[in-house]
């Protein structure tokens, strides 16, 4: 009996980018209720832009099952809503003339070891995200953006490099159709 053509999909939970993009998601809610005034319109597009790359990344996933290219396209789109995000914090800090934190920053540093915890969850990084003062909030979120961005960069270079070793839907499915035929063949004679 053939195992079919449609592979094992979904898990999205398990991915390492779906984990960040969530807090970032929960992060920028909490944040623009605090700093962002709520008819502004900036506000609506900052949370819409953290949803969407959550939500891509989930939509991505489900669908990787019958269509590659569906999960290598949503999955960038995960990554571009993201970097939308991105520029908002950046224009955030610049309007106000507060400063993105460099590499180097001491809060930067921490932030970099915050993210190396294996099962980090919003509670980890609960203290930056919910300080008082803006710049540290923003900062920190800008941080968590980028180290998603970067494992969805990594996805998608694995996306294509699996879609170029394994094929497409349609060439498991002419494999799985070819097999079954050469199947039934053996069992005629």
């Amino acid at each position: 009996m053939p195992t079919g053509f449609i592979p094992t999909h979904g898990g999205y939970k398990n991915l390492l980018s779906y984990q960040k993009a969530e807090i970032v998601y929960d992060a920028t809610v909490h944040f623009c209720q605090r700093f962002v005034e709520k008819r502004d319109r900036t506000y609506d597009q900052m949370v819409q832009a953290a949803r969407s790359g959550k939500q891509n990344i989930i939509e991505g996933s489900m669908a990787s099952g019958t269509s590659k290219e569906m999960e290598i396209k949503l999955t960038n789109v995960a990554r571009a809503s993201l970097e939308e995000l991105l520029a908002d914090y950046r224009d955030f800090l610049r309007v106000r003339g507060i400063a993105e934190w460099s590499k180097e920053h001491p809060y930067a540093l921490r932030l970099r070891e915050l993210n190396r915890i294996r099962g980090a969850t919003y509670e980890t990084f609960r203290k930056g995200v919910e300080h008082p003062d803006p710049a540290i909030c923003a900062n920190v979120i800008i941080g968590l953006i980028r180290v998603t961005s970067v494992l969805l960069s990594r996805q998608i270079q694995s996306l294509e490099k699996a879609f170029l070793e394994e094929g497409g839907m349609r060439e498991r499915m002419t494999r799985a159709r070819l097999d079954e035929r050469d199947r039934q063949r053996g069992r005629g004679r």
